[in-house]
């Protein structure tokens, strides 16, 4: 039972492990799991459950992971396994496509999540108002919302509503933000648009939970989290953990943490690779600013040329590489590895120990 006044509105979750917590497993979770997983988010009172290959629909490839099924495919057996949530999917542009999302209205879904750099919302325009025309509801996301003031953040967003998206995020891809700067952007978004406002974290400061919590103290209304915090890097918001801290804080959010708990537990827990942790890479995604489906690539680059994650991720930062930009992690640890040696060639020549 809540300790705390109740607050102003409602709070929707959207749990996410069946599509950012794919970049974990490696895109790996078969479509039984899918199903086991989200009856279990079902049954927890999760309103929204999203789907499907960790970086979108349409992403299943040698450069982004190969899954196991078919983005269809995972659909279909979430539709069958729920009761009452909604079955969602991530449309990327460029990456995701029309005839994909056709395919994934078919088998069931009824909410599409279309999700654009946040300097790039012009790009969301075109699956938006299909997909309004197809009756979806429509969430957008502005990724790496860090990299923008608050101002331009917010005209970037009027864009997505003009559109006529449903839910505008704020999201934190990075997991760069604080709870300040959290609810400075959705404060903003909520007096500037009639949508709902909605916030996507991730853990690599370690305050995912915080900020979630910042967000809906802003007005935001959809708030996303996955099971054991499963997700890119450091992961997300925990949504067993934030079931149990938004009901201490007063917020009406429907769910029933219990089978949440006991889905994360018994059924996810088993198919984990290892426990989603905040080591040094994931940390200095956050800090740099990076996107965190970088994680795993820049790890292998850093073996790959024997250099440390910490300084290819901080030159990325430095560049501004954004989501859509994985070729440039090999191409700036090349080019960080030919420097190196040349550094040493030249001390070598004027008698400097290397």
């Amino acid at each position: 039972m809540s300790t705390a006044n109740p607050k102003p509105h409602k709070i929707n979750f959207v749990d996410t492990t069946l599509r950012d917590g794919m970049s974990s497993v490696s895109h790996q979770f078969t479509p039984a799991n899918v199903a086991a997983i989200a009856a279990g988010l079902d049954a927890g009172g999760i309103g929204t459950i999203e789907v499907a290959h960790g970086i979108g629909i349409g992403a299943s490839s040698l450069q982004y992971g190969r899954a196991v099924a078919t983005d269809p495919e995972y659909v279909a057996a979430a539709v069958g396994a729920v009761e009452n949530a909604d079955i969602a999917v991530l449309y990327v542009p460029g990456i995701s496509t029309i005839p994909v999302l056709a395919d994934c209205i078919e088998a069931g879904i009824k909410t599409v999540r279309v999700a654009v750099h946040c300097t790039e919302a012009d790009c969301g325009q075109q699956p938006i108002e299909w997909a309004k025309e197809q009756g979806l509801t429509v969430m957008t996301f502005l990724m790496m919302s860090h990299k923008l003031e608050v101002e331009p953040l917010t005209e970037q967003a009027r864009k997505l509503a003009s559109y006529g998206a449903d839910v505008v995020y704020v999201v934190d891809s990075a997991g760069a933000m604080v709870p300040e700067q959290a609810a400075a952007r959705v404060s903003s978004f909520v007096s500037a648009l009639d949508t709902e406002v909605g916030f996507h974290s991730h853990n690599n400061l370690g305050v995912a939970i915080g900020n979630a919590l910042a967000a809906a103290e802003a007005g935001a209304t959809y708030i996303d989290g996955s099971l054991r915090g499963l997700g890119a890097s450091a992961g997300n918001a925990q949504t067993e953990v934030m079931a149990a801290a938004f009901e201490r804080a007063g917020w009406e959010t429907g769910a029933n943490i219990w089978p949440l708990i006991d889905t994360a537990e018994q059924v996810l827990a088993p198919l984990m690779k290892q426990p989603q942790i905040v080591d040094e890479t994931a940390l200095m995604l956050g800090y740099a600013g990076v996107y965190s489906t970088f994680f795993h690539p820049t790890k292998r680059a850093a073996d790959k040329y024997h250099l440390s994650s910490r300084d290819i991720l901080l030159e990325l930062g430095r560049r501004n590489i954004i989501g859509g930009q994985e070729d440039m992690i090999i191409d700036v640890a090349a080019e960080m590895s030919a420097e190196r040696s040349t550094s040493q060639m030249s001390a070598e020549r004027n008698g400097v120990p290397a």
